[in-house]
This record gives C-alpha cells, sequence and structure tokens, in this order.
C-alpha cells in the first residue's frame, strides 16, 4: 500500500502485513469470532503497556469516551470543559450523557488544554474536565491533575492518538483515573475500528464490562465456558460497545510493533523538521518540555506572512500528488454546535484555519518526504 516515486503519497497508511493476517485468520478458524479469549487477552496486554490496572475492550474511542463520563454519573446541569481543537467526538461525548460541553482554548505549542484554559471557563457546574493528548502530542498531566484534584473536578484523558507517546518517562494514560484509546486505521496502531477504556479501579472496570454487554451480569464469554446452564441477568441499562476477537488479534500483533512504529515516526518526522528549517513561515509540531510525542500526525502551522493561504496550499499539494488533510478541526464552528455558545477562542482558531496534516507512515521514504517539502518551499517561495 506504500506510495512508490511519482505515485500519489497518501497522508497515512497502516502498518499491517502477514502477522496481522494469520492472527485475525487464526480467530475466524477458532470458530469464536465475537468478543473472547483474544479481547481479554488484548485487555491485559494493553493495560500492562500503559501502566493502567485494567483495561476494558470497546467497539471504538467515541464509545470509551462515552462510558467514562457513564461511569462518572455525568448528566443534565453538569458541565464538562473539553477542548474546542479536536475531533468532535470529544464533546459529543458530553452531549450522549445530556451533560454540557463547555469550550476551552490550547496552548499554540502543543494544542492541548492547560490548567490556565481550563481555569478561564470552568464555572460552579463544572464537574470533569475531558483532555486530549492531541494528535500524539501528550497533555501536561501532570499540570492538570494537580489543578484538578484542587478544583474537586474529575479529569478523564481522551488518548485516541496517545498510544506510544510519554509524559515525565511513563506512558500517557499512566496514572490516569479514566483514559479512551483509539485503533482507527489513523491512529500509530490499529484494529480496523476499535478502542479501550483503561483505569486503576477495579469497581470501575467490573461495571463498565458489565455497561459495554447491555448491563449484563455475566459475560457470553463466562456464559460459554460454564459447564452448566446460567441464567444472566441486567442489572442496568447498558450498551453493545464491544470488541470481536479478531480485532482484538490484530491488535495484539500491532500492540507488539508499538516500539517499532513509534521509532520510525519520531525518526520522520525529526527529518521533517531538519527539511523544513529551509521554509519560512512554517512551524512544525514537536515535543513540548514535559514528554515525548509520538507523531501520530505531522501538523505544520502557517505563519501569518506564509504567502499561500493554508486551503489553497491543500489543493496546491493535492495537484503535486500530496495527501494532506486540514489541521485539527475546531468543533465550536461546526454547524452541530451552531448556538451552542462558547467563549472567545483565539488559539483554537488559529491552529484549525492556519495548520495541516502532512503524510507520515511507516514505509515512508526519503524521497517521499523530499517531494512533500519541495511543494512547501516553492509555495514559501524559497
Amino acid at each position: 500500500m506504500s506510495a512508490g516515486a511519482g505515485a500519489r503519497i497518501p497522508v497515512m497508511v497502516p502498518w499491517l502485513g502477514e502477522e496481522e493476517a494469520r492472527a485475525a485468520a487464526d480467530a475466524v478458524l477458532s470458530g469464536w469470532v465475537a468478543q473472547g479469549p483474544r479481547v481479554a487477552e488484548f485487555e491485559r496486554a494493553f493495560a500492562e503497556r500503559v501502566g493502567a490496572g485494567h483495561g476494558i475492550a470497546v467497539s471504538s474511542c467515541t464509545t470509551a469516551l462515552h462510558l467514562a463520563l457513564v461511569a462518572l454519573e455525568l448528566g443534565p446541569g453538569d458541565e464538562v470543559v473539553v477542548p474546542s481543537l479536536s475531533f468532535i467526538a470529544t464533546a459529543n461525548a458530553v452531549r450522549y450523557v445530556g451533560a454540557r460541553p463547555v469550550f476551552a482554548d490550547v496552548e499554540e505549542a502543543t494544542g492541548n488544554l492547560t490548567a490556565a484554559t481550563v481555569d478561564a471557563v470552568r464555572t460552579p457546574r463544572t464537574k470533569a474536565v475531558l483532555a486530549v493528548h492531541q494528535g500524539g502530542v501528550p497533555a501536561d498531566v501532570h499540570a492538570l491533575r494537580a489543578a484538578c484534584a484542587d478544583w474537586d473536578l474529575a479529569l478523564v484523558e481522551d488518548a485516541a492518538c496517545g498510544i506510544g507517546a510519554t509524559v515525565g518517562g511513563k506512558s500517557v494514560g499512566h496514572g490516569a483515573l479514566l483514559a479512551a484509546w483509539s485503533f482507527h486505521p489513523r491512529k500509530v496502531i490499529t484494529t480496523g475500528e476499535g478502542g479501550m477504556l483503561t483505569t486503576d479501579d477495579a469497581e470501575w472496570a467490573e461495571r463498565l464490562r458489565r455497561l459495554r454487554e447491555h448491563g449484563m451480569n455475566v459475560s457470553a464469554a463466562q456464559r460459554h465456558a460454564s459447564g452448566t446452564p446460567i441464567v444472566e441477568s441486567y442489572l442496568e441499562v447498558g450498551f453493545n460497545y464491544r470488541m470481536t476477537d479478531i480485532q482484538a488479534a490484530i491488535g495484539l500483533v500491532q500492540l507488539g510493533k508499538l516500539d517499532a512504529i513509534v521509532a520510525r515516526r519520531r525518526e520522520l518526522a525529526a527529518r521533517y523538521t531538519e527539511l523544513l528549517r529551509a521554509v519560512p513561515g512554517v512551524r512544525p509540531v514537536g515535543d513540548p518540555v514535559h514528554g515525548e510525542g509520538n507523531f501520530q500526525s505531522y501538523w505544520v502551522l502557517l505563519a501569518g506572512e506564509f504567502p499561500v493561504g493554508r486551503d489553497r496550499l491543500l489543493g496546491v499539494l493535492a495537484e503535486a500528488g500530496v495527501s494532506a488533510r486540514r489541521g485539527i478541526m475546531a468543533s465550536h464552528l461546526e454547524p452541530a454546535y451552531a448556538g451552542h455558545g462558547a467563549a472567545q477562542l483565539p488559539v483554537t482558531e488559529r491552529i484549525s484555519r492556519d495548520s495541516l496534516i502532512l503524510p507520515l507512515f511507516h514505509t515512508m521514504t526519503r524521497e517521499q518526504q523530499d517531494r512533500v517539502v519541495s511543494v512547501l518551499r516553492e509555495q514559501a517561495g524559497g
């Protein structure tokens, strides 16, 4: 699936191969394709990798975020501070439980919430903060956790893009109250679709496993493993948010590749950054002082003096055979949030308007990177 010389350069290609294909086939041939033993193994391996007590595999990161807010028992009348600079699922998850998302601004260097930007919009109705590790750049969760503890607020981490990134030398999600993860194909590791919740709280983990499976007191896997009939009961209204064993089988292989994937992405990102030093008006994303990113996305911010607007630049790149994308969306400007109301978010709107995501994938070649940068250099007048 990699693009050769002269061919269109994709923005992202998952690093999948024969090992994942065999793992998926083995799951199919086992006769157990729904949530089962491979899901349980993936949960254990993933939780161990990020330093969490428990992993709860689900159908997507969106459903993971929803379950996290259900676990916190949030509802109508409650407010949750979220960044507008995020995929719209972050804010939508708050609305799923009937609470109100309150949009906060972000810092320009990382695209993430800070304690100061949260403090600017919190109110007596604020019950939680949903912080995003945007594009794989880790948020300063130590500062956010300390602030939320002072304010008596729960902090949930949207780590959709975060696997393989670190804060203070430890995995994103380590020590999190609740963290939600994505395995979409655009993410660092993939199961096609799928997500995970991690937590250190055993009681929450037990309830979350019930909630993903219609609120049943005993899982389908436990019923099938029992030598005697079990009549299940439904303890509360739950959801159908399960992951399949086919997905988990692929996820286990991908998790084993994680170190190699992140190392390669950081290598490519470092080369991009070096090449872009010669392109005026382009500021690349980089590591924050408190951690290291995984470069799930390599995004650049155009300076005001850059001679071509972001949207026009995307068109020029496309004409040159380069598939780039607009930067991270500003959710508060989307039609779904028309009339919702938001504070002034100048940094969010600047990043969303003037940033773009450049191609970066495991099999990317130096020649492909040179082609991407040559278009930027030409448009910068270099």
